[in-house]
C-alpha cells in the first residue's frame, strides 16, 4: 500500500520504479504510464476504493500479449520472417479495440504504450470498446502488391484465432491502410467462413463506414475548435502548423481549410514545407496524389508551388497560432515546444499518438496554453471505428452527414468530460481532465467485475 503521508510526486516515483522493474527496456511504455499516473494519482489518493483494489497497478498490466512468427514468400521465392504481435490491454468496458501497425520500428514497448493509451482514449468516446494494439516489424514500403498480400494473409492466419467481433476488433494504423485491411479481412473471412465486422477501416463495398478515413484528422480539429469555443474564440482565421503528410495530416488540413483556418506547413521524414500563403484545397489535392498514389516526397510540393522547404526540419519553428502534430510519437521535445511558444502558438492539438515527449508536455502545461493530449484529440478515428462496428452489427449504413455529426458530437462530449475533471480557476488542464475521465470509467468497470 502507498504511504499517504508522502507527497504525490514521491508516490508516483515509487509506482514507476515498480513498473520499470516489471517492464525493463520499454521507454515508450514508461513514458505513457508516467503521464497518466502523474495526473490520476491525486484522484486515486482521494478515493479509497481505487487504492484498495490496486486499480492502477492492474490497469498497467496487459490482459495478455500474443507474439508470433510471420513467414511469407517474397517475389523472388525467398522465405522471409517477421514478428507479429497483438497486445490485448484491457476489455473492462468492451471488446479490445485498436489498430495494427506495420513498420520497422514496431516493438513491444511501442505497442504496449499504444494499447495503454487506447484504453483511455476508447473510454473517453463513451462507446463500449476496450484497449488493444498490434502489428509487425514488416515494412510495406517497397514491397509489391502480391508481397503485401502474402504477408497480410500469413499474419492473419495466426491472428484470427485471437480476435472476433465480440472479442477483439483490430483496425489500421501506420503502414496498414485500406489495401492491408482488405487483405487481412479477406483472409479472416476465408479462415472462419463467415462475414462479420471483425476489422474496422474496411472498404465501403464490404462493410466500411463513410468518414472513417477522415475521422482522426477531422476529430483533431473539432476538439481544437471546442477548446477555443470554451474561451469564446474560433478556429477561423488561425494560422496553423501541421506536421506529417499522411492520412491524419491530410484530413486535419482539409478540415482546417473547411473551417476557415490557414494551414501553412506539412512534413515527411525528409523535411517540412512552409507555405506562407496557406495550403488551399487545390494544393492539398496535390499532396494527396503525391503521397497516396505516387509515394513521393513533400519536397515536390515546395518545387511545384514555390514555397520554402525546410530540409531535415520539423515545422515547429514557424510563426503560428495553433499546432497540430500529426506525424509520429515524440516529434515535439522541450526545445520544439519552447520554439512554438516563442512564435506565438497558443494551442496544440495532437493528431498523432503521443507526439510530445515529457519535456514538451511540461512546457505546454506550465505555459497554460490550450493543450489537447492525443488520447482526447485523436480519438475521432477509433470513435468512428466504433460507429462502423454499430453499422456492421445492425446491417444499416449511415450517410456521410450522419456519421460526421455523430463524430462531432463525440468530440464535443470528450471535451465536456475533460472540462469536468480538468477545470480549475486557472483554466482547463486537458491532460488531467482526459486522464481522469478515461480512468474513472475503466476503473469503475474493473471494480464491478471483481478480482479478475
Amino acid at each position: 500500500m502507498w504511504d499517504l503521508d508522502e507527497s504525490v510526486g514521491a508516490i508516483v516515483d515509487k509506482f514507476m520504479v515498480g513498473l520499470k522493474r516489471r517492464n525493463p527496456g520499454e521507454p515508450e511504455f514508461h513514458q505513457a504510464v508516467y503521464e497518466v499516473a502523474a495526473s490520476v494519482m491525486p484522484y486515486i489518493l482521494q478515493h479509497k476504493q481505487y487504492r484498495d483494489a490496486y486499480i492502477l497497478e492492474r490497469m498497467t498490466e496487459p490482459d495478455r500479449i500474443v507474439s508470433f512468427r510471420v513467414c511469407w514468400e517474397d517475389d523472388k521465392g525467398n522465405i522471409r520472417a517477421n514478428r507479429g504481435y497483438r497486445v490485448q490491454f484491457n476489455n473492462a468496458i468492451g471488446p479490445y479495440k485498436g489498430g495494427l501497425r506495420f513498420h520497422p520500428s514496431v516493438n513491444l514497448s511501442i505497442l504496449k504504450f499504444l494499447g495503454f493509451e487506447q484504453t483511455f482514449k476508447n473510454s473517453l468516446t463513451t462507446l463500449p470498446m476496450g484497449g488493444g494494439k498490434g502489428g509487425s516489424d514488416f515494412n510495406p514500403k517497397g514491397k509489391s502488391e502480391r508481397e503485401v498480400m502474402r504477408f497480410c494473409q500469413s499474419f492473419m492466419t495466426t491472428l484470427y484465432s485471437h480476435i472476433g467481433a465480440k472479442r477483439d476488433v483490430p483496425a489500421g494504423d501506420i503502414g496498414v491502410g485500406a489495401r492491408e485491411i482488405g487483405y487481412l479481412f479477406g483472409q479472416y473471412k476465408r479462415l472462419v467462413n463467415e462475414f462479420t465486422g471483425v476489422l474496422t477501416g474496411k472498404g465501403l463495398a464490404y462493410g466500411g463506414s463513410l468518414i472513417r478515413p477522415e475521422a482522426t484528422g477531422f476529430g483533431c480539429v473539432y476538439f481544437a475548435n471546442e477548446m477555443l469555443k470554451h474561451k469564446g474564440e474560433d478556429i477561423a482565421g488561425k494560422v496553423c502548423a501541421v506536421s506529417g503528410s499522411g492520412n491524419v495530416a491530410q484530413f486535419t488540413v482539409q478540415k482546417l481549410i473547411e473551417l476557415g483556418a490557414k494551414p501553412v506547413t506539412m512534413s515527411d521524414s525528409g523535411g517540412s514545407i512552409y507555405d506562407a500563403d496557406g495550403i488551399t484545397q487545390e494544393k492539398l489535392e496535390f499532396v494527396k496524389d503525391l503521397k497516396n498514389n505516387r509515394r513521393g516526397r513533400i519536397k515536390e510540393y515546395a518545387d511545384k508551388f514555390g514555397c520554402e522547404y525546410l530540409e531535415g526540419q520539423r515545422p515547429w519553428g514557424v510563426k503560428c497560432d495553433a499546432a497540430f502534430p500529426c506525424a509520429t510519437q515524440n516529434e515535439i521535445n522541450g526545445e520544439n515546444a519552447q520554439s512554438l511558444m516563442s512564435n506565438g502558438c497558443t494551442l496544440v492539438s495532437e493528431g498523432a499518438n503521443m507526439p510530445t515527449n515529457m519535456d514538451g508536455v511540461g512546457v505546454f502545461v506550465k505555459s497554460q496554453i490550450l493543450y489537447a493530449p492525443s488520447k482526447a484529440a485523436n480519438a475521432g478515428g477509433v470513435a468512428t471505428s466504433g460507429l462502423e462496428m454499430t453499422q456492421n452489427a445492425t446491417g444499416l449504413p449511415w450517410s456521410r452527414e450522419e456519421v460526421d455529426q455523430k463524430l462531432l458530437g463525440i468530440m464535443q462530449n470528450i471535451h465536456g468530460q475533460c472540462v469536468k475533471y480538468g477545470e480549475s480557476g486557472a483554466g482547463v488542464d486537458y491532460v488531467k481532465g482526459a486522464n481522469v475521465a478515461g480512468f474513472v470509467k475503466v476503473a469503475d468497470a474493473m471494480l464491478a467485475h471483481g478480482a479478475v
